[in-house]
């Protein structure tokens, strides 16, 4: 069985690196038949990532698109089981090969927000009254720590173009190409309702708000972080109005 592994892993690489010497004993058919192997496996993952990013492809054209997965699966084969992480780190390919088009990367975010959000884990949300029992003993300084935990299936970013009207557009049979930057740089995020991914664009105050708090900050300290943008009775009201959004729209799992 250790010989078997061996060799398998052996011909893993080879079909994975071009510039990998032949084992010994191989001829120019060996050869020639695994450039035929390594061309239809590239070519199986560069379809994958086509399905991933139907509306990026369609956005940019298909032999543009289908080069850029090339390049992709290329200068970074898969290294997990599953298709599901073909596509890791081809956003950041895509803004590189796309600089002239910042828009690309951002509306392939997107498409690939939508893609974890619907494979990500199964969690049940909290909803107000769960929040008002988990909460209501509270003393002030027990809400100045608190700290909330979001959906697996949550994700957030600021974009400097709209890409979800780029996206919805890029659904229908037609579409135009307008610019689609937005007046200033905003956040978005994307999440998982029940089996539907979804995303919904946020003003600055509360995508800044949501970024502290994904990255674990207490309750008390966003609010601190939004009254150096809008002052401090703004911040508090702010806050408050954020948390109940949070809590309609179903992304809050846990509070500690």
């Amino acid at each position: 069985m250790k010989m078997l592994a061996a060799r398998q892993a052996d011909f893993m690489a080879q079909v994975l690196d071009d510039d990998r010497p032949l084992p010994a004993g191989w001829t120019a058919r060996h050869a020639a038949g695994l450039d035929i192997y390594r061309n239809a496996y590239r070519a199986r993952l560069v379809d994958a990532l086509r399905d991933t990013y139907e509306r990026t492809a369609r956005w940019v054209g298909e032999d543009a698109f289908r080069a850029a997965a090339a390049h992709h699966v290329i200068q970074t084969p898969p290294n997990s089981w599953t298709l599901d992480h073909v596509a890791d780190g081809f956003v950041e390919v895509l803004h590189d090969l796309f600089a002239g088009d910042p828009e690309v990367s951002e509306l392939a975010w997107l498409e690939w927000a939508m893609h974890r959000a619907f494979v990500a884990a199964d969690t049940v949300p909290m909803d107000a009254a769960g929040f008002a029992a988990a909460s209501a003993g509270f003393a002030e300084e027990d809400w100045a720590s608190l700290r909330l935990s979001f959906l697996p299936s949550l994700h957030l970013r600021t974009v400097a173009h709209d890409a979800g009207t780029l996206w919805n557009a890029l659904s229908a049979d037609e579409f135009e190409a307008p610019d689609y930057a937005l007046p200033a740089p905003a956040p978005i995020i994307v999440w998982r309702e029940g089996l539907r991914p979804t995303f919904m664009p946020l003003d600055v105050p509360e995508g800044h708000g949501l970024a502290r708090m994904l990255d674990g900050a207490g309750y008390g300290e966003m609010v601190e972080s939004l009254a150096a943008q809008v002052g401090d009775e703004e911040a508090i009201m702010a806050a408050g109005a954020m948390l109940g959004r949070w809590l309609g729209n179903g992304l809050i799992v846990a509070v500690s």
